[in-house]
């Protein structure tokens, strides 16, 4: 149907704000309020205390920088790394079901923005120097 096809740029965003939403919210109380606590707890999953920062800072500042659609795909592929060892060391032993399946839902967010980008309704696409109207087809 050409309604839904023109609808694409809008569920992209929809798309992207619903991820970075999720990814900032997720963030932003461990960057401002327990960036060491979340450090220690995952250092007693095993995991090196550095991959605490850099989860972090994933969440935060990948989740702004897929909201705006910049760098969307970089930030997406982060997201998703970040999301995956989520699964892999805290969720998976809960089994699908009130366990992983918010971080695979939101992993799979991720992962179709590696893909298709950001969209039209981005700063991506701007800095490509795309036009503001519509492309013919």
């Amino acid at each position: 149907m050409r309604i839904l096809d023109r609808l694409q740029p809008l569920a992209l965003l929809l798309l992207r704000l619903t991820l970075g939403a999720i990814m900032v919210a997720h963030g932003y109380h461990k960057v401002f309020g327990g960036l060491h606590h979340y450090a220690d707890w995952i250092a007693s999953l095993g995991l090196p205390r550095w991959t605490a920062y850099l989860s972090c800072f994933t969440e935060f500042l990948g989740g702004l920088l897929v909201l705006a659609g910049l760098f969307t795909r970089l930030a997406a592929f982060a997201i998703c790394i970040d999301l995956a060892i989520a699964i892999w060391k805290v969720d998976w032993h809960s089994g699908l079901i009130g366990g992983y399946e918010t971080s695979l839902a939101v992993a799979t967010l991720a992962f179709l923005l590696i893909f298709f980008g950001a969209g039209p309704i981005a700063m991506d696409h701007v800095l490509r120097g795309g036009s503001s109207g519509g492309k013919a087809k």
